[in-house]
């Protein structure tokens, strides 16, 4: 059995999806269930970029308060330290 050449594989397949474009057939303007289809994706897109704005900025002020409560935490175990040498030193 002969191998096909790859040029001409590619050639072939090129005119296999040129056939298929052709019986396909290729509208000039997009049909009004498409535009509906495309409004629909921009909407849900819209709805999906706010959706992780918000996300996003819900996390920033989760993590500030993680920092804040950490820095309280290390204050307060400082101040424990503090009291607890005082006291060994009585």
């Amino acid at each position: 059995m002969r191998r096909v050449p790859k040029a001409m594989a590619a050639l072939g397949m090129a005119a296999l999806v040129m056939a298929t474009l052709s019986w396909t057939g290729c509208a000039r303007h997009p049909s009004k269930e498409q535009l509906q289809r495309l409004e629909e994706t921009k909407q849900a897109a819209l709805a999906a970029e706010q959706q992780l704005a918000q996300c996003q900025q819900q996390k920033a002020d989760l993590e500030k308060q993680v920092k804040a409560k950490q820095d309280e935490l290390q204050k307060v175990r400082a101040e424990k330290a503090a009291v607890q040498s005082r006291l060994q030193g009585m």
